[in-house]
């Protein structure tokens, strides 16, 4: 199994680093967040219209390709950078698993739709 990380690295391609804070559920004030992970990724800014896990449609302005070790449920936080010292936070509308299955030459990846 190849991870797409990995090869990018290796090709020499500088990754951004991302932070997740993974969705822990809701809380009495609102959504409570887990501790901050700070991932190698790569970040696609392009706006489409995807199908969120409610069925309802959703634009998307970023995609986030990472490690598929990484743990990123929806409405995960994430903060992107972008030049100034705070970055860009997001949320998650999916994460979805682009699994290699055993087959050795085939890349894998977490592929991480956000709002």
């Amino acid at each position: 199994m190849t991870d797409i990380i990995g090869i990018l690295q290796e090709i020499g391609y500088t990754l951004p680093d991302i932070t997740i804070e993974p969705h822990q559920g809701r809380g009495p004030y609102g959504d409570v967040w887990g501790p901050a992970v700070v991932v190698p990724a790569f970040v696609d800014q392009q706006t489409r219209l995807i199908r969120a896990d409610d069925g309802s449609q959703v634009t998307s302005r970023t995609t986030v390709y990472t490690r598929l070790d990484v743990v990123c449920p929806p409405r995960s936080r994430i903060t992107i950078p972008d030049g100034t010292p705070e970055g860009v936070q997001t949320l998650v509308i999916a994460a979805l698993r682009r699994d290699a299955h055993g087959q050795p030459d085939l890349p894998e990846h977490l592929e991480i739709v956000c709002e």
